[in-house]
């Protein structure tokens, strides 16, 4: 064993020794010549300044020089180091454009009566109304009062197969020949789109319509940002088409990749929505009508017992957020919002009250009650656009860099690989004498061998 392990210590240090003298043959400089290379390398960089500290003879000249380089090389550290600083703030700015075109395209108008059932179909309104109020808290967080709980019970019990969303499809307010009497787009006749739409937070106390200016593509939205015009009124509303434009993040709060199931596009009414039937589907085992989904329908008892108070916890525990980037609803990165002006004024005089009860056959008393007549018409041809940009793109930051090094040093992205082959050359020069300069294998086997050796290998890196 003593002899194979000299044997193989024998033989790494001949191949060690071999590398040795090839390092030294071939790869290793000359004093000189390393001496030659810094000279050269400082006289014909294109990194400005340093050659007049290395050619000129006058040494008063030469710390001139270099503290004007050390300065200017300061500098463009500094200025560097606050460009990315600032980069890394992810800034933005917001610009504001208006087109003018010969051609809008005018938007959806969606119509909802204030009263929610038709008279004749609410036999218990106290009841119908307490009902309505445990869906609308699936949208809003409504609080509930228990003075009906026991005519709620009566009424369960005696209509155990009663279903909200059946009966407001039935007696509901619809949009037909018979609510709609006239309607035209410029000039030319003009007809509702055959879909129900159903809003849970409108009441049943007032008389009127609310309307929403929305999107074709985007269903609507009531909660605050309906429009309501009273019965006996004539509203005239100017409309102006916002197109807003949000950066992702980080420079903005929206996520291009989010998407939603059940809409077509993405919104923060949608999402919030979509948010919400996928906790109640989860907690109850049903889904309400006014959610999207394809759920079994949750019954009364469900909502009341359920559905409400999953709503409640999903309110306070912040299960569905919206608007900042790392919420459930981040805020969308293209929207676009109608901004209404709207005036009013009474509805027609006596000769217009006189055409209306002769063309619908109702008396004028009728006609001031129950008729609401609305204008909508585009302020101009034109829309805003408000996008979002950022402040510094990757371009502009290199530009900066670059203007900065140039300004200061007179430098390039070639003299930063000059650089960077000057200090790759020295580092590698470095490595090859410290593996010169490396002690031999030990012989461990051998003691009084290994000594020796050690002050065989002293003495030639002192001769080295």
């Amino acid at each position: 064993m003593d002899q194979l392990g000299r044997f193989i210590q024998s033989g790494a240090k001949g191949i060690l020794k071999k590398i040795r003298l090839y390092l030294i043959k071939k790869l290793v400089p000359h004093l000189d010549d390393r001496r030659n290379y810094h000279q050269e390398f400082a006289s014909s960089t294109s990194f400005h300044g340093v050659h007049n500290i290395v050619q000129t003879q006058s040494k008063t000249r030469k710390v001139l020089w270099l503290f004007v380089v050390m300065g200017c090389f300061a500098i463009v550290i500094w200025q560097i180091c606050s460009r990315f600083i600032y980069y890394f703030t992810w800034p933005t700015t917001t610009t504001v454009v208006v087109q003018y075109v010969e051609n809008v395209q005018f938007p959806a108008v969606t119509f909802c009566n204030l009263n929610r059932f038709q008279a004749q179909a609410v036999s218990n309104l106290k009841i119908i109304f307490f009902i309505w109020n445990i869906v609308s808290g699936v949208l809003h967080n409504f609080s509930m009062e228990n003075k009906y709980s026991q005519e709620l019970n009566d009424f369960l019990l005696g209509n155990q197969n009663f279903s909200i969303k059946e009966f407001t499809k039935k007696n509901g307010f619809y949009l037909n020949s018979s609510t709609l009497l006239e309607c035209d787009f410029f000039g030319n006749p003009c007809y509702p789109q055959e879909r129900f739409t159903d809003e849970p937070s409108l009441g049943y106390t007032d008389a009127g319509v609310t309307f929403d200016i929305h999107s074709p593509r985007e269903l609507p939205h009531f909660d605050g940002l309906g429009l309501l015009t009273p019965v006996g009124m004539h509203a005239q509303v100017a409309i102006r088409q916002l197109k807003s434009i949000i950066q992702e993040y980080p420079w903005g709060e929206c996520k291009p990749d989010k998407k939603l199931r059940y809409h077509r596009i993405y919104s923060t009414n949608g999402c919030l929505q979509e948010c919400k039937a996928r906790y109640i589907q989860d907690w109850c085992g049903c889904l309400p009508f006014i959610l999207p989904g394809n759920g079994t329908e949750c019954d009364l008892l469900k909502y009341y017992n359920c559905v409400y108070p999953a709503v409640y916890d999903i309110e306070m525990k912040g299960l569905c957020t919206v608007g900042t980037h790392n919420s459930t609803c981040p805020a969308p990165c293209e929207e676009t919002d109608y901004p209404t002006t709207v005036t009013y004024s009474s509805f027609g005089g006596e000769n217009a009250i006189k055409y209306y009860s002769v063309k619908l056959k109702k008396t004028p008393e009728y006609i001031r009650r129950n008729l609401v007549s609305i204008d909508i018409k585009y302020r101009d041809l034109s829309y805003k656009i408000t996008q979002q940009q950022k402040a510094l793109t990757i371009s502009e930051l290199l530009a900066d860099v670059g203007g900065q090094l140039g300004l200061f040093c007179g430098a390039s992205m070639i003299t930063i690989i000059e650089l960077l082959e000057y200090i790759f050359t020295n580092f590698c020069w470095m490595c090859i004498f410290l593996l010169l300069k490396a002690p031999e294998m030990p012989q461990w086997n051998n003691p009084s061998h290994n000594q020796a050796t050690h002050k065989e290998k002293k003495k030639q890196i002192q001769e080295c």
